[in-house]
């Protein structure tokens, strides 16, 4: 029940994928989601919207502007607040749908998407209902330390140099997601058991996946916060996951945020015996986490219904 679909963002063509679900009728409640650095669709994503399908609910994923089967120019460019937009015109695209309820909409995102999904539930009344799972809180803080103060001071100064080069040229400068050797080359995040992980999507199931990005992209990265949002989230129905060890987009900033949220219907769910990209490479835990997700949604929107 899987079907190709278009919608316009600010110009730009976005392609995904619509799951409806086999059995029932529709209108059906839907979650919208998208991935995180990098990402194209085909990367961890079908495996939630199967699971959510198969409970019911649709599930609406995409290519953002840029990446993938998605149109732009900008090949590669990571802008956050573009991606939020994005998310906000695939829910304007899914209210048009006579397959969907566009009153029990909700969003899921993943570490960069993560954080998207929190700032869904701030400013858009459309969303219902999220889930966050190991999201980016603090890009400025997981670039420092992430990177270690050497490597975070050559990191600026590219960035730098980066900018002058756009200025003078109109050149974007480059920048791996993941790098083997964090010491003779600068990547976005310096961890190179990423490397295999996302060289298996790209050689497997995600050929559309690119390990670059513009290095403005984590310019913006650190510019992006989401704690400011957090108290606007006031009565939007949250599950925030975590993996226990997760030191890349780091487990202690995201429980901070699920305790800054000051809506009561809100859970967190702590992943053991995990870490970051097992979340990606861990059938098991891919699938605890799916549960949990599709338990929540199953939960959330079957009391919106009319």
């Amino acid at each position: 029940m899987r079907q190709d679909i278009t919608f316009c963002s600010e110009g730009t063509t976005i392609r995904g994928w619509l799951y409806l679900p086999e059995e029932g009728e529709g209108p059906f409640p839907l979650v919208v989601m998208a991935g995180g650095w990098c990402y194209v669709k085909e990367i961890v994503q079908p495996h939630y919207a199967e699971e959510f399908a198969s409970r019911g609910i649709a599930a609406l994923l995409f290519d953002y502007r840029n990446f993938g089967d998605s149109d732009g120019d900008r090949r590669q460019h990571i802008d956050p607040h573009a991606q939020i937009e994005d998310y906000r015109n695939a829910i304007s695209y899914a209210e048009t749908l006579p397959e969907i309820d566009a009153t029990r909409i909700g969003a899921w995102g993943l570490s960069y998407s993560g954080g998207h999904a929190l700032v869904l539930a701030a400013i858009d009344s459309r969303v219902r209902c999220i889930v966050s799972q190991i999201p980016v809180i603090d890009g400025y803080l997981n670039m420092r330390l992430n990177h270690g103060t050497v490597n975070f001071r050559r990191l600026e100064a590219e960035i730098l140099d980066a900018r002058r080069r756009r200025f003078t040229d109109g050149v974007d400068v480059m920048v791996p997601h993941f790098t083997l050797d964090t010491a003779a080359e600068t990547s976005a995040w310096p961890f190179p058991e990423g490397y295999g992980v996302f060289d298996a999507f790209r050689t497997g199931v995600a050929p559309n996946y690119s390990f670059n990005s513009t290095l403005e992209s984590v310019d913006l990265l650190m510019s992006y916060d989401v704690r400011p949002y957090l108290p606007r989230i006031v009565n939007t129905p949250t599950l925030v996951i975590v993996a226990e060890n997760d030191d890349i987009t780091l487990w202690d900033q995201e429980i901070a945020a699920y305790n800054a949220i000051p809506t009561t219907r809100k859970d967190l769910k702590v992943i053991p015996k995990s870490d970051h990209l097992a979340l990606y490479s861990n059938r098991s835990l891919l699938e605890q986490c799916a549960q949990h997700a599709g338990d929540w949604f199953e939960q959330e929107l079957s009391k919106m219904k009319s």
